[in-house]
């Protein structure tokens, strides 16, 4: 499966490596102009097969295409419910007049080959506010009576995936999706990240300067707006936008990965504490 992920170098005077150790600013964009890791920032990193895993199995939008067949309304495309197998095969159910639902139930030999596309979309307001894409392809087929009136549930064979997100674009085997697992937080990034946004935005900004000289013109002096983007359980990323429209995104990690939202306040309190002296 190829999803070209081109990035291309943007020069400017913060080449200089003086960034504190678990803090760095992107220097690169993709195609679509988001902001990405610009080399420094992936000590630490959920894997590609971490991100796809958590993307497919979170609340993001998603359709299910099926190269060849057209369809006017892409809501009849989306799956209401979506999960993953232990061998990583997925289970995606749909209402039973969906189009690809009618395609799995009367093709021929093994199944129509089919691409479950996800979309993730920032839950706060931000320029470039499409996080990422997720597709996992592989034959689609029927499984008859595991749902409720009205509904079929298909299975998805996963055959490979690939991942555009964040932190860049790259394949990802059947295998390394079965392993992987969703990131611990996912469930709770939404709330948490408009929880921040609404309550902290000057614990946000003053994070800019763990960022060193990298940043001396991005601080919150000179930003209009300090957004938090992404979270997981390495670290937080915010997007900084100077007021000429230019945005760059700072990562900064935590002493060590966290588990869970508990594990995730000390965290935060630590980078804040560090923020601060």
């Amino acid at each position: 499966m190829s999803r070209p992920g081109n990035t291309s170098h943007i020069t400017d005077s913060t080449d200089s490596v003086d960034t504190p150790r678990g803090a760095d600013t992107t220097e690169d964009r993709s195609d679509r102009g988001q902001p990405r890791p610009g080399g420094l920032e992936t000590t630490r990193m959920p894997s590609a097969a971490e991100r796809t895993r958590t993307l497919v199995q979170s609340t993001c939008s998603s359709v299910l295409l099926i190269p060849g067949l057209d369809v006017a309304d892409s809501d009849r495309l989306m799956p209401v419910t979506r999960s993953v197998g232990p061998d990583g095969d997925l289970f995606l159910e749909l209402p039973a007049d969906s189009p690809v639902v009618r395609a799995a139930t009367h093709a021929e030999d093994d199944g129509p080959t089919a691409v479950l596309q996800v979309t993730d979309v920032a839950p706060v307001s931000v320029p470039h506010r499409i996080r990422g894409r997720a597709w996992v392809s592989g034959r689609l087929t029927t499984v008859p009576g595991m749902s409720g009136p009205g509904r079929m549930m298909l299975r998805l064979e996963t055959d490979e995936a690939y991942v555009d997100d964040l932190w860049g674009a790259q394949e990802v085997g059947p295998e390394e999706f079965r392993d992987a697992e969703p990131d611990p937080l996912a469930g709770y990034e939404t709330e948490l990240l408009q929880h921040l946004h609404a309550g902290h935005g000057e614990q946000l900004a003053s994070l800019c300067g763990l960022l060193g000289e990298r940043a001396a013109g991005r601080c919150p002096a000179h930003l209009p707006s300090v957004v938090p983007l992404a979270l997981d359980r390495y670290g937080l990323r915010l997007r900084l936008c100077e007021a000429g429209g230019r945005c760059y995104d700072g990562r900064f990690e935590f002493p060590a990965p966290v588990r869970d939202v508990v594990e995730l306040r000390q965290a935060m309190y630590t980078l804040f504490e560090a923020a601060e002296l």
